[in-house]
């Protein structure tokens, strides 16, 4: 696997792992933060800059906003496949680091409220520290894939992951 699809995969699992946790807590933790609300305006806003409607009803904002949040914390976690893979912790830990603290200080500027990232204490330490856990959850499977044998191939070129015999064999 080369180093742009372990990037891809690894920056999925981080996304993935992140959403999830985040979709589970909301519901039980009322501090938690609202990074759905976030990508629901996002995505409202961004329908009314290139001319369509969006829709009156929010739930119907719901599932193209995940989606959407997914793809985006996919490719910004991705960024993993700049560093080595030695060095996964240390970047994961800075890409989840920087997305918390932009989660808290972007959304007032953007006219998207701050209230999702901002509302206590609490929910400012949650939103960072779940963007820290992607990062890691990215870390790990970007040092695992790294990890991996690249199978050999013989002179043919045909892949082959028999061990290769030698003379003192």
């Amino acid at each position: 696997m080369n180093t742009f699809l372990k990037s891809v995969v690894s920056g999925l699992a981080g996304a993935a792992a992140l959403n999830l946790w985040h979709e589970t807590i909301r519901r039980v933790v009322p501090e938690a933060p609202r990074a759905d609300i976030l990508g629901e305006r996002s995505l409202q806003k961004i329908m009314r800059a290139v001319g369509k409607t969006p829709p009156a009803d929010e739930e119907d904002l719901y599932g193209p906003a995940m989606v959407a949040d997914l793809l985006s914390n996919t490719a910004y976690y991705s960024l993993i496949g700049t560093a080595r893979p030695e060095h996964a912790y240390p970047v994961g830990a800075a890409l989840g680091l920087a997305a918390g603290v932009g989660a808290l200080v972007l959304p007032g500027p953007w006219g998207l409220g701050k209230a999702p990232t901002n509302r206590t204490t609490a929910t400012q330490v949650m939103t960072v520290g779940w963007y820290l856990l992607g990062g890691l959850v990215t870390a790990a499977v970007y040092t695992r894939l790294a990890e991996r044998p690249v199978a050999s191939s013989d002179e043919t070129g045909e892949p082959t992951d028999a061990p290769t015999e030698t003379p003192d064999s």
